[in-house]
């Protein structure tokens, strides 16, 4: 990390930064300072406003008081060239990629030079040497869709590098990565600053800020909480409560799995995505009764169109699902309900709720047909206003009235609304995706209660996550996924999983099967 004379010259100093949104104070007053040389971690739960500050010193934003100094001189951003140029770079956590470019072509893009002529060969050296420099080694000459998510964030990084930038920002950099590549990512990260580079990491996981960060600063609502604390020492329980203000419990007793029959039983399912080319490839797995049954993958290996194909949302082409023995494939989703099945899916606004409509017109959605609140086809409102009231105080939903509409909720309340209307129809099964996605530590814990309640219950669950140490966490098995078809299976005994069992899953979420990993270590 950085050497003691480095981490006393700050390249980046932010003082009382305000940034007002209509009805919204994103930032009040914060101060923010970066030394040279060092990895200096930024925490907040949702909406606390650590994206707001960064991109404003990235350029997107511009404050409305404040001021921002870059190696001890004011500047004032207009847009990210202008932030570029005071050698400030943002790696963006979704890739903003062309596909169909190689990795020069990619970094190259949007440069005055070269205006005229492409010397590739020349630019294809100076970037293998740019990446040799900072262990950032991929293919030139590769194009984009060929590379793994891991290479195509080295690309993001080149990008910022070969603009000169001093400065790179790292927007939840590991999110989309297996464990291997999250190592590898961090030895390059400690690489960059031995150079004199300086990385401000944003992320939700606080075991890995704890790990690579020199420096944590803090924010809840806006504020700071804690500025530029030093990470040695710092445990995640400090850090998770200076995030939500009270006591978090990141791992969760949970009673040894008692598993039934079996509830959900895919075979060798075939299916497509959006774009008609082949998403799931002869995936098989099952899930019992009173078990969370995992899948583990990195995303866009055919998760979500596992989860669509068995809540009826997705048609597949060959293979078959059956809930409690009865075949649904192909079935509507309402089919799938009247059997048991309930569906948390990925994306909370646009699918898994009406945003417009009020927490108790969402709740109700699968019971407006049934007593008492609905009698002879006609809604009873005074049951159904009754049944959301019930649901908001057993399941802790922080709303003013029942009548609020639901998008003007925060995503874990939000999400609270979702698993309180699936869970009160007593599921069968349940498949769970993202569950957690976006949310603070706090609102992730009242999640995995629910979700180990609902297996105490009985039910069985599919929970698809990409965040690994919820999967070990929360699941009594584990599938992993990879381009469609299923790596390896995990048993799981409870408890923290084993570093041997991480670097299994690790392997198999980068395509090598399970049985093959073990041929090569038996070798």
């Amino acid at each position: 990390m950085a050497d003691e004379q480095s981490s006393t010259e700050n390249v980046v100093e932010m003082h009382g930064i305000v940034k007002r949104f209509p009805g919204v104070l994103a930032n009040d007053h914060v101060d923010f300072s970066l030394r040279r040389g060092e990895i200096h971690a930024l925490l907040g739960e949702n909406g606390a406003g650590k994206s707001t500050l960064m991109n404003i010193l990235a350029g997107l934003y511009r404050q409305d008081s404040g001021s921002i100094s870059v190696n001890g001189r004011p500047v004032t951003f207009s847009s990210p060239r202008d932030a570029i140029k005071a050698g400030i770079g943002m790696v963006h956590q979704h890739f903003m990629l062309v596909p169909s470019q190689t990795v020069t072509e990619n970094v190259l893009l949007g440069l005055d030079d070269p205006r005229f002529l492409m010397r590739l060969n020349e630019y294809d050296r100076k970037i293998a040497e740019l990446g040799e420099q900072f262990g950032l080694k991929v293919d030139p000459r590769a194009k984009v869709w060929q590379l793994s998510v891991g290479e195509q964030q080295r690309i993001e990084i080149l990008k910022m590098l070969y603009r000169g930038a001093q400065v790179l920002i790292m927007d939840e950099p590991t999110a989309v990565l297996a464990p291997q590549e999250i190592a590898d990512l961090f030895e390059t990260l400690r690489s960059m600053t031995k150079q004199g580079k300086s990385i401000i990491f944003i992320s939700h996981k606080l075991n890995e800020v704890t790990a690579i960060a020199d420096r944590i600063t803090v924010l809840r609502r806006g504020q700071m909480t804690a500025g530029g604390v030093p990470a040695e020492g710092v445990t995640t329980q400090e850090l998770a409560k200076l995030m939500v203000g009270r006591a978090v419990v990141f791992h969760l007793d949970k009673s040894p799995a008692n598993p039934g029959e079996v509830v959900l039983d895919v075979r060798d399912v075939y299916a497509e995505n959006d774009k008609g080319l082949p998403a799931l490839r002869g995936l098989s797995l099952n899930v019992r009764k009173g078990e969370i049954v995992g899948v583990a993958g990195v995303a866009g290996n055919g998760q979500r169109e596992l989860s669509q194909v068995i809540s009826g949302l997705r048609k597949c082409a060959k293979g078959e699902v059956r809930l409690k023995g009865e075949p649904v494939s192909n079935r509507s989703a309402l089919y799938g309900i009247q059997r048991g099945l309930a569906y948390v899916p990925e994306d909370r606004t646009q699918v898994g709720s009406a945003p417009n409509l009020s927490v108790t017109d969402n709740v109700i959605m699968k019971k407006y047909r049934q007593a008492p609140i609905s009698h002879s086809g006609l809604l009873d409102m005074n049951q159904a206003t009754r049944f959301a009231k019930e649901l908001k105080q057993a399941y802790d939903i922080i709303v003013p009235t029942v009548e609020t509409p639901v998008r003007l909720l925060s995503g874990g309340n939000l999400q609270r609304v979702i698993l309180a209307r699936e869970i009160s129809g007593e599921p069968d099964f349940m498949v769970a995706v993202q569950p957690t996605r976006g949310l603070d530590v706090g609102a992730i814990e009242g999640v995995h209660r629910l979700l180990l309640a609902q297996r105490e219950a009985g039910s069985g669950i599919l929970l698809i996550s990409e965040e690994l140490d919820e999967l070990l966490w929360l699941s009594d098995r584990i599938y992993v996924i990879y381009e469609g078809r299923i790596m390896g299976e995990i048993q799981l005994d409870g408890g923290d999983a084993s570093q041997e069992t991480v670097d299994l899953i690790g392997q198999m979420m980068t395509g090598t099967p399970l049985e093959q990993i073990r041929m090569e270590r038996e070798a």
